[in-house]
């Protein structure tokens, strides 16, 4: 099966076909889409707490703040990244896709590609799906992709739980992984406004198991955050929002304007043969 692009059965591991309204293997085995246009390949086995990964409120806080453009510096480079060096037609999955903010910009960037979305949360994919009906989007954990070995060309994730060993094995032999992490002084600003004692983010060695380093790609803007809504929209979005007491929170909500900076780095491998 090694080649065929498209989801699997979480059930059997064969191709699932697509259809209008569902998703089905030459097994029988078949998952409903939603509404939306997304299906849900998590087992209820492979969940670890009743409603997994990012709630209606932290996902309604990304799209909103995603959406007035502050991270467009980060999409655009990543995007133009992946468009220099894929070939028309090639085959992208996003691993932790959230709303498929990211997912769609680089889906217009690059020549006729096919792209899917993986995300646990059920609330972020009814937003990405939602959007766009291009890319085949489904819940699943990224610890258990259900995609055929070696069938990907490129896997992009950001910010999302790290998975090396399924990467190495969904992707071909020298696919390339784009991996965007914080920089160590990522809003360091706003950090400054929840903790006594703000902290740098760890950056740890990028070198990866099963895959050779290519490049750092430093991405670096200054927010200029205009409305107490835009401010609370970025503090929810983050894990800092559940780390924070509510006195420490309370300063920066009280804000109506406020001038962080957002650095990140689009890390870039290879799969080694």
């Amino acid at each position: 099966m090694a080649g065929k692009f498209g989801f699997c059965c979480p059930n059997c591991g064969q191709l699932l076909t697509v259809e209008e309204k569902r998703l089905v293997c030459p097994r029988g085995h078949s998952f409903d889409r939603a509404k939306e246009g997304y299906v849900n390949l998590l087992l209820p086995g492979g969940k670890h707490s009743k409603v997994p990964g990012d709630n209606r409120q932290m996902v309604q806080a990304r799209r909103a703040f995603l959406e007035h453009g502050y991270y467009a510096p980060l999409a655009d480079a990543l995007a133009a990244r992946m468009a220099k060096d894929l070939p028309a037609g090639a085959r992208v999955l996003d691993a932790g896709c959230g709303e498929g903010y990211y997912t769609g910009r680089v889906r217009e960037a690059l020549h006729d590609p096919h792209m899917l979305g993986v995300d646990i949360s059920k609330f972020a994919l009814r937003a990405a799906a939602k959007k766009d009906r291009s890319i085949l989007y489904a819940v699943a954990s990224v610890f258990h992709l259900p995609v055929a070995d070696a069938s990907v060309d490129a896997v992009m994730t950001l910010f999302a739980p790290y998975c090396g060993s399924e990467y190495v094995r969904i992707l071909r032999p020298g696919g390339l992984l784009y991996r965007v992490i914080p920089d160590r002084d990522h809003l360091w600003e706003l950090k400054q406004m929840v903790y006594d004692h703000p902290y740098e983010n760890e950056v740890q060695d990028f070198a990866l198991e099963g895959f050779t380093f290519l490049e750092a790609l430093p991405v670096r803007t200054m927010l200029d955050l205009l409305s107490a809504e835009d401010i609370r929209h970025l503090f929810d979005m983050t894990p800092y929002a559940y780390k924070t007491s509510q006195e420490n929170a309370a300063r920066l909500y009280a804000l109506e304007t406020l001038q962080t900076r957002a650095s990140f780095l689009i890390l870039c491998y290879q799969r080694k043969n």
